[in-house]
Order: structure tokens, then C-alpha cells, then sequence
């Protein structure tokens, strides 16, 4: 006789087989984990509070009738934080920041820390992006710092990762991953964590990583973590016409959109998918 309990919680499916052998009773428990899916959006350094409140109206219109295939955040300039903060307050949008200092707080011009940003209601924070190592010389060992101070205030961090055109034309991807992920992730909670592999030369470019291959360099990603129920996304020129493709791969777990962020009849397209 076989008696099979599914019970749901928490995108873990935990499954419980009785098996009745002889008036002797065996239990078989089986863990099954369903990754979270996540689409979020990148708006970098674009929109005045009115721009952002005209993109949330047409939104959340062409989202009123969506099925909810992931969970959506949207990941704005510091200036529009408290504005989309009261917005979006109790829907289905979490709202993200793009940047976190790894202090508290202290003599840090220009800068914003986590009980800042728990404030204004913050879920989720882009830590690690390509711009943020490129232009203001980001390390990884200062992305870690900024990732520990994230999950200090129960923020979940996007932790993005991603080889350059130069490194990829030297054979280097697996080597850059590798080492960005061992030196990001020390001391970090694997739990409560979001990983978003963006390769550089596919950013703002317009040219997408082969998906195929975006998904291969995903499942070497989670070979490298611990937890291996943890969302991986990608990132890199992800638009309408490329989204049904790259959800279908078995390792990518959701998106993190730039460009097509920015009007909301296309991320909304993207959404659907």
C-alpha cells in the first residue's frame, strides 16, 4: 500500500511515502525543492518621481489580469525609494535598491546604509553590479562586505557576477565566476540570497549570451554554492523577444532587466512571458 502526502510550504514540497510491508510500517521522506523564480528590473540612474509614477499606473494596468509566474521587484535611484515605498505598498511588487553601504553608518558622502534603507521599506538591493566594480573600483572583497551588511538588516542582496569580453575571448569565464563567488560569498547566508549572472559584454549592448551557454555557466554557478535551491538569474540585454527562451533553460531561474525595465509595456511583456 502506498499513501503519498504532498504538503507545500514554502517552495519546499516535502513528500512522505508509507510503505506497508508485512504489518511493518516504512516511511520514505523525500525533499523536493522548487527554486523561486524572480524577474526584477534595473532602472541604473533613469526617472524623476513622475516618470516613475506615470511607468507604476500603465504597469500595474497591464499586470491587473497576469498569472504569477515570479515574483517581481523593481530596483530604483535612491531618490524614488520613499515615493514607490508608499506606491507599491501591499501589492505584488517589492521594491529594491541599487546600492548599500557596508557601514551602518558614518562619514561616507553620497552614501546609504542598510537601516536606511529598511526605512523605506527596501526588499531587495543590487550588490556587486558590473558598473558599480567598473566605475567606482567595487572589489570583491568590498561586494562581500556590502552583501553581509545587507542580510545584517534582512535585505536580500542580488549578488551579480560576470566575465568580460576580454576574459571570455581568453578562456577565462569558469576562472572569473569561480574566484568572484569564492570571495563574495565569505561568511555570507546562502538562504537569503539572490545571484545574478550578468555577463559584462552582453550589458546594454544589445548582444545576448547564447542561452544555451548562459545556461551552462548557471549550473556552474550552483555547483559553487552551497545551497543549491538558491535563485540564479540572468542578465544582459533580456528583452520581449528573448525572455520566453531564457526562462525555458533548467538552471536560470529569472531575470535581472536593465534597458527593457525602463517602459512598462515592454517589462510587463517580460513578465508574461
Amino acid at each position: 500500500m502506498f499513501i503519498l502526502v504532498i504538503k507545500i510550504t514554502s517552495h519546499i514540497y516535502p513528500i512522505q511515502i508509507k510503505l506497508n510491508f508485512i504489518k511493518q510500517y516504512y516511511y520514505l521522506s523525500l525533499i523536493i525543492t522548487v527554486r523561486k523564480k524572480i524577474i526584477a528590473g534595473n532602472w541604473k540612474m533613469h526617472k524623476t518621481q513622475a516618470e516613475a509614477l506615470e511607468f507604476l499606473s500603465v504597469l500595474k494596468l497591464n499586470l491587473a489580469n497576469t498569472t504569477e509566474k515570479a515574483d517581481i521587484v523593481l530596483c530604483v535611484p535612491f531618490t524614488l525609494l520613499s515615493l514607490l515605498s508608499k506606491s507599491l505598498h501591499g501589492g505584488n511588487i517589492h521594491l529594491g535598491a541599487q546600492n548599500i553601504h557596508w557601514a551602518n553608518e558614518g562619514a561616507f558622502t553620497g552614501e546609504i546604509s542598510g537601516s536606511m534603507l529598511v526605512d523605506l521599506n527596501a526588499n531587495y538591493v543590487i550588490v556587486g553590479h558590473s558598473e558599480r566594480r567598473q566605475y567606482f573600483g567595487e572589489t570583491d572583497k568590498i561586494v562581500n562586505e556590502k552583501v553581509i551588511a545587507a542580510q545584517y538588516h534582512k535585505i536580500k542582496p542580488i549578488l551579480c557576477v560576470g566575465e568580460t569580453k576580454k576574459q571570455r575571448d581568453a578562456g577565462e569565464v569558469e576562472k572569473v565566476i569561480v574566484k568572484q563567488l569564492e570571495q563574495s560569498l565569505v561568511n555570507v547566508d546562502q538562504g537569503n540570497l539572490v545571484i545574478a549572472y550578468e555577463p559584462i559584454w552582453a550589458i546594454g549592448t544589445g548582444e545576448t549570451c547564447n542561452v544555451l551557454e548562459a545556461n551552462r555557466i548557471i549550473g556552474i554557478i550552483r555547483e559553487q554554492v552551497t545551497n543549491k535551491g538558491i535563485t540564479i538569474q540572468y542578465g544582459g540585454s533580456v528583452t520581449p523577444k528573448n525572455i520566453s527562451e531564457i526562462m525555458t533553460q533548467p538552471n536560470i531561474d529569472g531575470v535581472l532587466v536593465g534597458g527593457a525595465s525602463l517602459n512598462p509595456l515592454s517589462f510587463s511583456e517580460i513578465i508574461n512571458y
